[in-house]
């Protein structure tokens, strides 16, 4: 199968091994993220890639002597030995290292936490082979993992490995440019429609086929009892969340559009506000939950909200979750008209169109394409106490001249000249200084008589 996209991962990578075998020096490199996005995946073609002897092992969550015997099967096999009887990890590790003085190696310990959870003092093995061999060992080596909080621990100060990590990836997930690549047969309507349930997970994205419907598509993956992802958000959360009742409260409440911390306080059941910011933390870290501040009051954690960034999580928790028990005695294709369809199309999908368009932005900024440059980009709060109103615009960006507007349609309909004017008007009402407007638009939108600086991106011409 083609694989898609990393072109910016696998180039440091690749330049990782060149400086291994340029400058005969070890080279340690940490890549993780969360399940289902693609690590493993990517260590693998960049084996594919390259002539130097690698040993590639997964690790299990078994005994440290299982784990052991099993990185000496693998050494057997690809270095063609006779079979090894190591019994400890410490001594295996030795074998590799001290042979890597002599060639060059690429060395790969998938699904490190399992390893480091049976193994009494690992981390602190690592530590002390790396410092002994750091100089000599012609190595590359790689631990990939996927519990992303332990991961993250490994470079704390308090570890044995902090400070000998040469290169860090924190694989996140692919954008709607390149998640595209997995289904190219679907119009852009649709593609945003299935990267509104499946984002930018390679994992969900290969299962996608885009020689059916987006609907059919859902039901087959989602909606129909026994679906492939029925379970996929169940058993990802539980995997990392011992307490699995508070983050399905905080979830739902999140589904149903409350972001403000008091409000999920007071429409979940979490039984108290430290409680309630240990999840909301826990799910953060997890990179599944977002907070998000103002671009213009960053430091105000009034003002603070919470998201669901992972689409799978949001769409889950929004129909399938909530839905459970209709769910389970109606037919897929009826639940789906009843609960799903049309919420569907008219909030659900334009809200995750909103963050598309933020990428688009962003992409075409590091490009250097938008002038003047982008400084920020998110949410813009204004208050207008004379009107005893306050609220958000959901897209705005700031530079060096002031603020630009976006506002996002994902309607059919063409946007007349009013709600244009409208719009203007209700920015210009707060204060904002604001010295261009932008619609972006799946319809034609009517600028007739506008004498503001107005642009307008349709979605036919999104990614062009």
């Amino acid at each position: 199968m083609k694989f898609i996209g990393r072109k910016e991962q696998l180039r440091k990578l690749n330049r990782a091994i060149a400086n291994t075998n340029k400058e005969e020096a070890m080279q340690t490199v940490l890549i993780y993220g969360r399940r289902r996005v693609g690590k493993s995946e990517l260590v693998k073609q960049l084996l594919k890639s390259t002539t130097c002897q690698s040993i590639y092992y997964e690790c299990k969550q078994v005994a440290e002597e299982s784990n052991a015997q099993g990185i000496c099967n693998i050494l057997s096999e690809e270095l063609h030995l006779p079979k090894l009887g190591y019994q400890f990890i410490e001594e295996v590790l030795e074998y590799i290292f001290q042979r890597s003085c002599e060639e060059n190696m690429i060395f790969v310990l998938d699904e490190y936490p399992y390893l480091r959870e049976n193994t009494k003092g690992m981390d602190s093995i690592l530590q002390a082979m790396i410092d002994k061999y750091r100089d000599s060992a012609k190595l590359t080596f790689i631990i990939l993992g996927s519990f992303v909080e332990i991961m993250r621990n490994l470079m704390e100060p308090s570890n044995p490995l902090y400070g000998r990590i040469d290169l860090t990836i924190n694989l996140k997930p692919m954008d709607y440019y390149e998640s595209t690549e997995f289904y190219p047969a679907f119009s852009e309507e649709d593609r945003i429609k299935i990267y509104s349930v499946f984002g930018g997970i390679p994992y969900y994205n290969r299962l996608v086929d885009d020689s059916i419907s987006v609907e059919e598509n859902l039901l087959e993956l989602l909606v129909a009892p026994e679906a492939r992802l029925e379970n996929e958000v169940s058993m990802y959360l539980n995997a990392e969340i011992s307490k699995i009742t508070n983050a399905n409260e905080v979830f739902e409440a999140l589904s149903r559009g409350y972001t403000k911390y008091k409000d999920i306080l007071d429409q979940s059941h979490v039984s108290s506000g430290p409680t309630l910011v240990d999840v909301l933390d826990k799910l953060s870290k997890m990179e599944v939950v977002e907070k998000r501040t103002p671009i213009n009051d960053e430091g105000n954690k009034r003002k603070a909200s919470y998201h669901i960034s992972d689409p799978l999580s949001a769409f889950y928790y929004r129909y399938i979750f909530r839905y459970a028990s209709q769910r389970k005695i109606m037919d897929p294709s009826i639940f789906y008209e009843k609960y799903i369809r049309e919420d569907f199309e008219s909030f659900y999908v334009p809200h995750y169109f909103e963050e598309i368009c933020k990428q688009y932005l962003i992409r075409k900024n590091r490009a250097g394409e938008i002038s003047p440059v982008i400084e920020k980009i998110g949410k813009y709060y204004y208050d207008i106490p004379s009107e005893k109103r306050n609220g958000e615009f959901d897209v705005v960006t700031q530079d060096e001249n002031g603020y630009v507007f976006y506002e996002v349609k994902f309607r059919k309909e063409t946007i007349p000249t009013a709600i244009v004017r409208e719009e203007i008007e209700q920015v210009k009402a707060t204060g904002m200084n604001c010295h261009k407007y932008v619609f972006v638009s799946k319809s034609p939108v009517d600028l007739e008589g506008i004498e503001e600086t107005v642009e307008v991106i349709r979605l036919t011409n999104l990614w062009n």
